[in-house]
């Protein structure tokens, strides 16, 4: 009954993907223009709580995206990124967490994501664009040893806010942007919430 009582919970963050889709595909049969390109960069990934060590961490994403006219001024930008970091803990973790460690000497985790943003961006000028939008991010892998009873610490998924700049330099592209999480990624109980923050800069090429 518990296993069945999971599984259904689940269901909205693993549906979350298919909206995000529909949207892209509505988007695609109303867009006057459309460009695909590839991106890929630097993460630089903060984890709010007591459990974490107060600072970012050097991560880096890479993956597609469309950019999809809907104006003058505005495109639409869908985007599927994989990226991957590794989670430095402080010394609280143990002090929280202590009975639950697997090794006792642990200092950081390697978390992987699969992200989808979707933004909304308006041309300031030819060159240079603003964009604020949402992501859903979805974590395929993450270090099972963590604790003693082999679970995972983090949730499977998390939804946050995203606001932006875009410089176009021809087919090259160069963003940045800063992500804030919205859910509370602590999977082990609600002591310490756990709500990242991500910094993103990269480049892109359209063709």
């Amino acid at each position: 009954m518990k296993q069945r009582s999971k599984l259904v919970n689940n269901q909205p963050m693993k549906n979350i993907p298919a909206i995000f889709l529909l949207l892209f595909l509505s988007s695609v049969s109303h867009a006057q223009f459309l460009k695909f390109g590839l991106k890929g960069g630097a993460n630089l990934v903060k984890m709010d709580g007591k459990s974490f060590n107060d600072g970012y961490n050097l991560g880096y994403y890479g993956g597609g995206f469309v950019e999809l006219k809907l104006g003058e001024k505005f495109y639409l930008q869908p985007e599927v990124l994989f990226g991957e970091t590794n989670l430095e803990y402080s010394e609280s973790f143990k002090d929280i967490y202590g009975n639950l460690l697997e090794v006792d000497n642990l200092s950081s985790i390697k978390l992987q994501r699969l992200s989808i943003p979707l933004t909304l961006n308006y041309k300031l000028a030819n060159i240079f664009s603003l964009s604020a939008g949402a992501q859903v991010s979805i974590i395929t892998d993450q270090d099972e040893t963590i604790m003693r009873n082999a679970g995972k610490a983090f949730t499977e998924g998390d939804v946050g806010l995203i606001a932006g700049g875009n410089l176009m330099l021809g087919k090259f592209r160069i963003n940045a942007r800063y992500i804030w999480g919205l859910n509370d990624m602590n999977n082990i109980d609600k002591q310490d919430p756990w709500k990242s923050q991500t910094a993103q800069l990269g480049v892109g090429f359209v063709f």
